[in-house]
C-alpha cells in the first residue's frame, strides 16, 4: 500500500462540469505516479473538501502528504485560507507530514506552458 499522497487542490464551482480540467490533470498526474495516490480536493463548492480527503487518507495508512494549489495565482484563499486549513489538519492528524508547494500557475514551466498556448492561439 502507498504512503504517499499528492492532492491536487482547487478552488470548486458551482457547475459540475467546472471540474472537468481538474479531473484529467488528476487522472494524467496519477498514470505518472503509480506508486503515489493522486486525489482531487476542493475549497469549497464541490466535494470532496480537502479535510475530509485528509480524514480519508489518515485512514488508508498514508503518511505524507503533498498539497498542490492548483491556482494560478497566490491570492487570498492560497496565502490565507490554505495556510489555515493545513494548520488544523496538521492538528488533527499530527501521524501525516504535510508538505504545501506555491500555486502551480507561478511556476515557470507552467507559465511557459500557458504562453505557448496563448501565443499558438493567433
Amino acid at each position: 500500500m502507498t504512503k504517499q499522497a499528492l492532492i491536487l487542490f482547487a478552488h470548486g464551482a458551482r457547475a459540475a462540469s467546472w471540474a472537468a480540467p481538474f479531473e484529467r490533470l488528476r487522472d494524467l498526474t496519477r498514470t505518472r505516479l503509480p506508486e503515489v495516490r493522486v486525489e482531487l480536493a476542493f475549497l469549497e463548492l464541490m466535494e470532496p473538501r480537502l479535510p475530509e480527503m485528509v480524514a480519508d487518507m489518515a485512514t488508508q495508512g498514508i503518511a505524507d502528504v503533498t498539497v498542490v494549489p492548483v491556482f494560478l495565482g497566490q491570492g487570498g484563499h492560497v496565502l490565507r485560507a490554505l495556510p489555515l486549513m493545513v494548520e488544523q489538519l496538521r492538528i488533527d492528524h499530527p501521524q501525516l507530514s504535510f508538505k504545501v508547494v506555491g500555486a502551480a500557475g507561478e511556476d515557470p514551466a507552467v507559465l511557459n506552458a500557458l504562453t505557448d498556448y496563448c501565443v499558438n492561439s493567433l
